[in-house]
């Protein structure tokens, strides 16, 4: 049996307790010495890290000199997320090409610009000869995420100037990306469909003059059949995703790695696997299936007493995974409400009433309602809290019969558009390798020879 199966053995385990009685800090330490844990103080507020004209994200105003939270607002190079998804929704126009236009570039395209940016996108739409044979079907992962992850840096290997990190390069690079995230999530995903659980293999190539959103379900479904309101929900749900300041978890790894000097590949590599962390990217995935255990236990679900009793006992630790936790709700920095979550919350209710689905959208209305109530009764918090896009994203992709092991490859596929743009400028403005200070709270120790040294019962 290969290693890498091996069991978890005693012996690893308690290696694994002797690491981890070595590794533990005295958490009053940081207060001590002033360390913000994560990167934000009790209210959330990020450590500030560096600078950005790509987003902002608000959810405090200043009033009498005193910042008070409000409610929270999202702009793309200044112009604010309601503004940008109104106008899409109201000319009934995909809107997530532009918005792509918008973040990389710094303004809003003309529509010749537009239609030549589209064409430039439906251009780079391929994947090298046989890369999906010989690279995605032939090690099929149950974990998607992984799946892109793998793809992603093989394309090294395929692109003959893969380390120039001239800006036209890594432009080229990211363009590259931005076409194909989804044909490699779709197609690591019915990779895993049909060599890991049984089931039909169906790979549809994109179809010219298509959107991003439309050829998304086109290359999914076994029919490549949609609605109309299908592919403009989820062109929405993409760019609400797109990007979100600098200071998230993936786009701050961006950054990071970015300065070091890397490859495009190896970049966009580690921003997956900080967006694979359930912390991050996969909370769409647990509100769902919090949302069906609630549905389980709750006899009534119409019943607002029991919906309210359930969420107590998310709180408590005693419903579902007992991590006492009501996912979807509250975020590090929006407050009173998330822009976001109200313009997706809109467009919920017609996809609700067109799949069927009213009494799952009155339990959600519910529980966004319910939720903050109950934990203001039970918890002291230092700010409001409300419903965030993950509370109503992953009940859209339920909707869209999108397999759950997409849900987070869903969310790459729109956020390789900030995490590009992100890229970008950190080589442009930047000539520093960022490189923060830990503080070492360790006394030293003095050292004993190894005939010496005795084990520890």
């Amino acid at each position: 049996m290969s290693n890498f199966n091996m069991k978890v053995t005693p012996e690893i385990e308690n290696l694994a307790a002797l690491c981890c009685d070595n590794s533990k800090l005295d958490l009053s330490l940081y207060g001590k010495y002033d360390v913000k844990r994560g990167l934000r103080d009790l209210n959330g507020k990020g450590v500030l890290a560096g600078l950005t004209q790509i987003s902002n994200v608000n959810a405090v105003k200043v009033v009498d000199g005193k910042e008070i939270p409000c409610a929270g607002s999202l702009s793309y190079r200044g112009y604010d997320i309601k503004d940008l998804t109104r106008d899409f929704i109201t000319d009934g126009r995909h809107g997530f090409e532009e918005t792509a236009y918008l973040l990389l570039f710094g303004k809003l395209p003309a529509k010749e610009e537009l239609r030549d940016f589209c064409l430039l996108l439906e251009n780079q739409r391929a994947l090298p000869r046989n890369f999906v044979r010989d690279v995605i079907m032939k090690a099929p992962s149950k974990d998607i995420m992984n799946a892109l992850s793998r793809s992603v840096l093989t394309l090294y290997c395929y692109d003959k100037n893969p380390d120039d990190i001239s800006l036209p390069n890594v432009l080229r690079q990211c363009l590259n990306l931005i076409s194909v995230f989804p044909m490699l999530s779709v197609y690591g995903y019915q990779a895993y469909n049909h060599y890991l659980r049984g089931k039909s293999l169906y790979i549809h190539n994109p179809k010219k003059g298509l959107s991003t959103a439309e050829n998304f379900l086109r290359m999914l479904r076994p029919d490549k059949k949609y609605t109309a309101l299908e592919a403009k929900i989820l062109d929405i749900a993409l760019i609400l995703h797109m990007e979100h300041g600098g200071g998230n978890n993936s786009t701050f790894t961006t950054h990071v790695v970015s300065s070091s000097g890397t490859d495009t590949y190896s970049t966009v590599a580690a921003a997956l696997g900080s967006l694979k962390g359930p912390k991050h990217g996969g909370a769409n995935i647990k509100v769902v299936n919090m949302f069906e255990d609630m549905k389980k236990n709750v006899k009534q679900p119409d019943d607002e007493d029991q919906v309210r009793d359930y969420l107590k006992k998310l709180l408590h630790k005693e419903a579902f995974d007992k991590s006492g936790l009501i996912y979807g709700m509250g975020h590090a920095i929006y407050s009173v409400s998330d822009p976001r979550a109200e313009v997706l919350k809109k467009l919920v209710e017609s996809l609700a009433e067109e799949k069927g689905r009213r009494k799952d959208f009155a339990l959600y209305s519910m529980v966004e309602r319910l939720a903050p109530e109950v934990i203001a009764d039970e918890r002291r918090i230092y700010k409001g809290v409300s419903a965030n896009v993950d509370f109503y994203s992953g009940f859209v992709y339920s909707m869209l019969d999108l397999p759950i092991e997409l849900y987070t490859p869903m969310f790459a596929v729109a956020r390789i558009v900030g995490w590009s743009a992100h890229r970008m400028e950190e080589l442009i403005n930047t000539d520093k390798i960022i490189r923060p200070a830990y503080k070492n709270v360790l006394e030293p120790s003095v050292y004993v020879p190894l005939s010496e040294r005795k084990k520890e019962a």
